[in-house]
């Protein structure tokens, strides 16, 4: 019995996550008059189209938003990264700032992202970054910091200082020890925070849409603007949508062993 409702219980999570996106590649393949229609049969059973995604990249400037996003997402990413690392290394081995200086670091995060809204935009008004790729890249790096370091301290602190030590000890020097002893075991930990930061920086919409126009819009400004006419193009839309899912869940699929030790990284001991 158990067993019959642990499997019931798998299949009825499973359907919840998957169906919407088997329903938005269906519909992205559709005619207007197979999306619109009611009967049940033709809605699972049409003859699949490609005008969709032919309207998509050559009709919009899906492209330019797709590279945009590609690029302010890996380049905040990489970004964090550099500086989150030696900063959550020196919190966790060093207590730098004695904890104070953690918390402040933490507290960025802690407040809605709308209460920083405005003094951005006027700060990037006055130094010429509104809609530009580098003034999105300065906000998510802002955003993402914190909680990359809040991560990334729990991942240090599992990792015994007697390794460091006995390093020592050998004859390495501080940075000879990061690289090869400490970063190889923080990797799963590494790779499920920058998974996070990218996918943040990937779906990020309200300063992408308050500090963009044309030059530096996003993914996710582009798949609003479906909604701008009288007529929604649904068919176009969710092709959009198709693609632009299509790089996260690429690079979960390639990192997943990492993430899952990262998951469960320091989750038993003994």
């Amino acid at each position: 019995m158990k067993r019959t409702l642990f499997w019931a219980a798998t299949l009825l999570v499973v359907f919840t996550f998957v169906s919407p996106l088997v329903w938005i590649y269906l519909t992205s393949f559709k005619t207007n008059a197979d999306i619109y229609t009611q009967d049940l049969v033709r809605m699972f059973f049409f003859s699949p189209i490609l005008d969709n995604y032919i309207n998509l990249f050559t009709k919009t400037v899906f492209v330019r938003e797709l590279l945009n996003t590609l690029l302010i997402s890996i380049s905040s990413t990489i970004l964090v990264m550099l500086v989150a690392l030696p900063a959550a290394y020196s919190f966790a081995r060093y207590e730098t700032g004695y904890g104070h200086l953690l918390f402040v670091t933490i507290s960025t995060r802690m407040f809605p992202a709308a209460v920083a809204a405005i003094p951005f935009f006027m700060a990037f008004k006055g130094m010429g970054l509104l809609d530009t790729r580098f003034g999105l890249i300065i906000l998510y790096l802002y955003f993402n910091v914190s909680f990359a370091v809040f991560l990334l301290y729990g991942f240090f602190r599992e990792i015994p200082v007697e390794l460091e030590q006995a390093a020592t000890i050998d004859g390495y020097g501080r940075f000879d020890i990061f690289r090869r002893i400490i970063f190889p075991m923080i990797m799963p930990g590494a790779a499920i925070t920058a998974m996070f930061c990218f996918i943040f920086s990937w779906n990020e919409f309200l300063y992408a849409f308050l500090f963009t126009r044309n030059i530096a819009r996003t993914v996710t400004i582009g798949l609003a603007s479906f909604w701008a006419s009288g007529q929604v193009d649904w068919g176009t839309m969710a092709a959009c949508i198709c693609v632009a899912i299509l790089p996260t869940l690429g690079a979960a699929w390639f990192m997943q062993r990492y993430i899952i030790r990262g998951l469960t990284f320091g989750a038993v001991k003994g």
